[in-house]
């Protein structure tokens, strides 16, 4: 099947300011051609800049937005079960998965999470869905989850099944069991309280509270659990002043780019309001953080002290 050539998606690219990944969408979605024919420049600048401003309006009217009402044709492949089924079954079929945009999408989590959201708003416009439909990004997580767990069962010296049995804690309770919980209970509060009035045939998507939760988890989890690793040792557990400093401030990054990642994944349906009140945790936090350093409490000793408990 014919296409654009690597070459004029670069130059697209550059005269649009836009990250490949997003240029690379962009063109996925331009109609096929024929065998014999490939996309001129010209054809591919007008037809790119189109896709690039499939941005969904505030409408509520808008059927491409929510969960408005399909056709019965589209139901049935637009219920919950047959998107569970669907991304289950990807979950065992790596070539299918697209791993270097899901590691474009772990890049910006840091640098410019709105980017990430920016392509759940394009996976609206194409397959009438909010949440990822490709489990890459999970698969990804997961390696991450699994290789930083180790790493703090070696700077804590635990022996082998130790380590083994601090890994299943980290993979089945803390991300699976209260990442379900914490999706969970963030997808019946904003349906419950943050759907507008005049958008009470809009949902927010259960898959899609669990993606948020996953984009808020992993800035969280390369900076407790991956670069905290290296100042545990010979900075954080020395019992003094600089130790609980550095280690606390590192809690304050973690924790804040969760609450600020939540918020941003919230905030960019067009069908919700009062998003702000998500920021709120940051009140507190921020207060708990200086109590920590008064009282001279350190949250990276506690967590270290919990985890050598575990695996007793």
């Amino acid at each position: 099947m014919g296409g654009p050539c690597k070459s004029v998606i670069m130059k697209v690219q550059k005269a649009t300011g836009q990250p490949f990944p997003e240029v690379q969408w962009a063109v996925l979605q331009l109609p096929n051609q024929p065998q014999n024919q490939i996309y001129s420049e010209s054809c591919l600048f007008s037809g790119i800049g189109a896709k690039m401003k499939m941005l969904p309006s505030t409408s509520v009217n808008s059927p491409a937005q929510g969960n408005g009402v399909l056709s019965s044709r589209d139901a049935a492949r637009h219920t919950a079960g047959a998107k569970r089924y669907k991304y289950l079954r990807r979950l065992f079929r790596f070539r299918q998965m697209d791993f270097e945009f899901a590691a474009w999408q772990m890049l910006y989590l840091f640098t410019s999470p709105q980017r990430v959201y920016r392509n759940f708003h394009y996976r609206k416009q194409t397959k009438d869905q909010w949440a990822r439909d490709d489990p890459a990004f999970l698969v990804l997580l997961s390696i991450w989850l699994c290789v930083s767990t180790i790493g703090f069962g070696f700077v804590l010296d635990m022996g082998f099944f130790e380590t083994i049995k601090l890994l299943l804690w980290v993979v089945f309770i803390d991300c699976v069991g209260v990442g379900l919980l914490i999706s969970t209970l963030m997808w019946f509060i904003s349906n419950k309280y943050l759907v507008k009035r005049q958008s009470r045939d809009y949902d927010v998507e259960w898959g899609y509270a669990f993606d948020v939760h996953l984009n808020a988890f992993y800035p969280l989890l390369v900076i407790l659990h991956f670069i905290q690793l290296f100042f545990i040792n010979h900075v954080i557990l020395t019992d003094t002043f600089i130790g609980y400093l550095v280690g606390n401030t590192l809690w304050l990054v973690a924790v804040g780019y969760y609450i600020y990642v939540t918020f941003l994944g919230y905030s960019a349906l067009p069908f919700l309001k009062n998003t702000v009140i998500l920021l709120y945790p940051f009140a507190p936090l921020i207060l708990l953080y200086g109590l920590s350093l008064a009282l001279g409490w350190n949250f990276t000793h506690t967590l270290c002290s919990f985890y050598k408990y575990r695996v007793k």
